[in-house]
């Protein structure tokens, strides 16, 4: 006899997965949270770090990702004015995830590719 669907076990899977992926979806976010972790801090530090990320969409994301208590947004009184972004204690938590993703990226492109060389030359 088939196991029957559980669709209650499913549901406690999904939400959070949706959950997540409404907060970091998209092409950019997790670049951003990368880019930040490597120390990158101010916006054209940041915009340089990530090919093809417009200066328009990266107000956006860092916008929504502060909003999600990922970024932390640091304005200082100089002259002129400095602004500069953090990652937070909270977005440090994404750190086995981005890993998982980058080997995981890795380990697609070989598959795909059939070989490591080929695979790394690849954009």
């Amino acid at each position: 006899m088939e196991k029957q669907n559980n669709h209650k076990e499913c549901l406690q899977i999904l939400k959070p997965v949706r959950d997540t992926l409404d907060v970091i979806s998209g092409k950019w976010k997790l670049l951003i949270i990368v880019s930040l972790n490597a120390g990158n801090k101010r916006f054209t530090e940041i915009e340089r770090s990530i090919p093809k990320l417009t200066s328009k969409v990266l107000a956006k994301e860092l916008k929504e990702l502060e909003q999600n208590g990922l970024v932390e947004r640091i304005v200082k009184d100089t002259y002129p004015v400095s602004i500069e972004y953090y990652s937070t204690a909270h977005a440090k938590t994404l750190t086995t995830v981005v890993e998982s993703l980058k080997d995981w990226g890795e380990n697609h492109r070989k598959h795909i590719f059939g070989s490591p060389s080929v695979a790394n030359n690849e954009g």
